[in-house]
């Protein structure tokens, strides 16, 4: 077990969410799998959703049952439309409703401007912010149908948008990246201000540098490392769990207040720590 494991067993209340019925996207590896496991620690039922990895998303399926809770594994492309709805037809069908969405599915495809195609550009924008907006439309429609349910939560709805800090700080390289999730926070910020009326709760999250695969060469060396934390005001790379209790957090009733807000979760990255001597 690692430590970052560890933590999560002691720190998420284990009937916080209970009752309530998850959906993560991209949740078969990173911060999707630690989110996916996080709500089900917390007494959430949840679907794990991928794109590929059908292996490793029901291998996370069989990790959140073994707390006594349903899960299953589904595979949907969040950004086509068909597959979309049919996973929330297939959620309701199953499980009866939908109370949570962490909409995580994302990517990268990195090139400098004059090199990047027009199909890494679509790509990333289609998945990142396309696929976010298909889903958060689909679980609303739920939500609205539905209402709020007083024994289960005091809203009738959460999305919890995934973003990046890179919302907010621009990145060389990754002009797609840093696009689409600055799209996310708008995104985010609209829908919670149109569905706030209706007790649905929209938040978004924006993780800093954390410890996934997808960019394992910033940290695995410790030179690597060594460089990624001149970044860092806190001094620590972060771990997936990080993001996991935010989303839990932000998708319980200990949060009923909070709407339309980006929690960043992110040791200090966005203080801008170059200027901490002046600039």
């Amino acid at each position: 077990m690692s430590s970052a494991e560890g933590r999560s067993q002691k720190v998420i209340p284990s009937q916080l969410l209970r009752g309530q019925k998850a959906l993560v996207t991209g949740a078969n590896s990173g911060i999707g799998k630690a989110t996916a496991i996080g709500l089900g620690r917390a007494g959430a039922d949840v679907v794990v959703n991928y794109v590929t990895g059908r292996d490793e998303a029901e291998k996370v399926a069989e990790e959140i049952s073994s707390f006594g809770v349903r899960a299953a594994a589904y595979e949907a492309d969040v950004s086509e439309e068909g597959q979309v709805v049919a996973m929330m037809e297939w959620m309701i069908a199953e499980f009866g409703t939908i109370d949570i969405l962490v909409a995580n599915a994302g990517l990268q495809r990195d090139a400098l401007l004059a090199d990047m195609t027009l199909a890494q550009w679509q790509k990333v924008l289609d998945v990142n912010l396309t696929g976010q907006f298909l889903c958060a439309r689909e679980a609303t429609k739920e939500f609205l149908r539905r209402g709020v349910v007083p024994e289960v939560s005091r809203s009738a709805g959460k999305i919890i948008c995934m973003s990046s800090v890179h919302q907010l700080i621009p990145w060389t390289g990754h002009v797609n990246y840093a696009a689409s999730k600055g799209g996310v926070q708008m995104l985010m910020q609209t829908l919670a201000q149109e569905l706030a009326p209706k007790r649905i709760r929209v938040n978004g999250i924006a993780p800093g540098a954390i410890k996934t695969p997808i960019n394992r060469s910033a940290w695995e060396t410790p030179e690597a490392e060594r460089d990624l934390l001149r970044l860092i005001p806190y001094g620590r790379v972060g771990d997936a769990e990080d993001i996991a209790y935010a989303a839990v957090s932000l998708a319980s009733d200990l949060m009923d207040y909070v709407v339309g807000t980006t929690l960043y979760v992110d040791g200090g990255m966005t203080l801008f720590p170059g200027f901490a001597t002046g600039g």
